[in-house]
């Protein structure tokens, strides 16, 4: 790293470079996806990089707005802004045109821009760092720089067209994981990130992520991002059983209870408050046979069922509770 700030110093010191690049820019040398998917109009963003939280620098979504990614020597201001503009009606490439037009540095400038017709527009400078390369499809595009091999991007390509039967999520990863697999950044790996956005917007901001992941520091940070993937869809099933208890749909709520603890079996507080789930349907025998497993890793969910009666999220009666919470 030293050795790379030292190489930088001497080549913003010439004027040509000095013109390129200004040093409140953040780095992002990276590979990235952005991507539409055609049957639910969700769109995202993914990106990994030998860089220390790149999701906090390159991915940007908004809802019913569009995505955008921007990397190489990063001007972070093509997120914010190219989402207004194109919440003002302009395309994709009217958009770019815009931010490039304006930027003394787009040569030193990656970026991807897509909106919610999957209309996409990215540009490569062409002072970033080998192997620097892009390439467009059918509502995605990709872009990589500062590679180990120039066939990145194409491999990433190949990778997003042929798992179009994966959900969404998953399709997009699969993109990241053959980057690396062809090479990757130079430098290596340290951080990854994914971002969903919906293609309307709820007109609340505070829930436009459908799904919102990062990995900030890891020696493997796509298998990590895979990992914490597959966590959310564990949730998820956790958050659907819950909605089918609210309509006393016990059979389907069991149902996604256990996919859940299929995709983490580990996670205590899945089991957990299945269990509870089961007991406030006066499935006693069933609930406390799950919470000796839990009380067995950790006595402190002992503790918590004897304080859920009094805030009313345990509704079982004295003898009830103490079945449940005999060990």
């Amino acid at each position: 790293m030293i050795k790379f700030l030292f190489v930088l110093t001497i080549l913003i010191s010439t004027t040509s470079f000095a013109q390129m690049y200004q040093t409140k820019d953040p780095f992002a040398h990276t590979f990235s996806i952005v991507a539409r998917d055609s049957a639910t109009g969700d769109m995202a963003v993914a990106v990994q990089s030998h860089w220390f939280s790149v999701g906090t620098v390159v991915s940007w979504g908004e809802s019913g707005v569009g995505v955008i990614a921007t990397q190489s020597f990063v001007n972070k201001s093509f997120g914010p802004r190219g989402l207004q503009l194109l919440k003002s009606g302009l395309s994709s490439q009217e958009v770019l045109d815009s931010l490039l037009k304006t930027d003394p540095g787009k040569e030193v400038r990656q970026v991807a821009i897509m909106d919610t017709y999957g209309n996409v527009a990215n540009f490569t400078g062409k002072n970033c760092v080998d192997f620097a390369t892009q390439k467009k499809g059918r509502r995605y595009a990709v872009q990589s720089n500062m590679m180990l091999t120039k066939e990145v991007s194409n491999a990433m390509s190949i990778a997003y067209e042929a798992n179009s039967t994966m959900p969404f999520a998953e399709r997009v990863l699969s993109a990241l994981k053959a980057a690396q697999a062809a090479g990757g950044d130079i430098r290596g790996s340290q951080s990854a990130a994914l971002i969903i956005v919906s293609g309307r917007s709820s007109n609340e901001p505070w829930n436009d992520k459908l799904i919102d992941l990062r990995v900030d520091d890891h020696t493997n940070p796509i298998g990590e991002l895979e990992r914490l993937l597959k966590v959310h869809r564990a949730y998820e099933h956790m958050n659907t059983g819950d909605l089918y208890v609210e309509k006393n749909d016990m059979e389907n709520a069991m149902k996604e209870y256990k996919a859940a603890e299929a995709l983490f079996p580990l996670n205590l507080e899945m089991k957990y408050w299945h269990a509870i789930t089961l007991a406030n349907n006066k499935k006693i025998k069933e609930a406390a046979a799950i919470l000796k497993t839990v009380y067995k890793k950790d006595k402190n969910w002992l503790e918590l069922t004897k304080r859920l009666p009094k805030v009313g999220l345990l509704t079982v009666n004295e003898n009830e509770l103490k079945t449940l919470t005999t060990l």
